[in-house]
């Protein structure tokens, strides 16, 4: 729009000189009321051509701007899209890293427990193996030599 302004700025200054150029005195003096008349004609039948063209050129402005603005609004509802995009990516890969983890603690929870049981069975079995082995002087002598007593 400034430019617009700008150019209608220009044009008016353009108009005012062919204005002056043509009434001003020596002009008026050298020529005949007919040739005056008809230079004005011809000064208006440019400036309606000047004027027609500088609506054109406006429309064709203003036609151009809305262009840059449906640009503009397509462009910021495709980075909204894509911004989204990544706010659903992210989450997903969160509840993929919460998944692992609570899966891994649920698997590994029998296992714990698998251990702790054969651990616990390991402790009676030494301990009865220790019982015997003091009733079984053979026995003592085989866990002595394992490590076991």
């Amino acid at each position: 729009m400034e430019v617009i302004k700008e150019m209608n700025k220009k044009l008016i200054s353009i108009a005012m000189i062919i204005t002056l150029a043509c009434f001003s005195p020596q002009l008026i003096f050298a020529q005949t009321p007919k040739e005056i008349q008809k230079d004005i004609q011809e000064i208006k039948e440019r400036l309606i051509r000047l004027d027609e063209r500088v609506n054109a050129l406006e429309k064709r402005m203003n036609d151009f701007g809305k262009r840059i603005d449906d640009l503009d609004n397509k462009l910021s509802k495709r980075i909204d899209d894509l911004a989204n995009l990544i706010y659903v990516m992210l989450a997903a890969m969160f509840m993929l890293f919460g998944f692992v983890i609570w899966d891994r603690r649920t698997a590994l929870a029998p296992a714990i427990r698998n251990s702790k049981e054969l651990e616990e069975r390991e402790e009676k079995l030494k301990k009865a193996l220790k019982e015997f082995a003091m009733k079984n002087p053979d026995m003592k002598e085989i866990l002595k030599n394992l490590g076991l007593f």
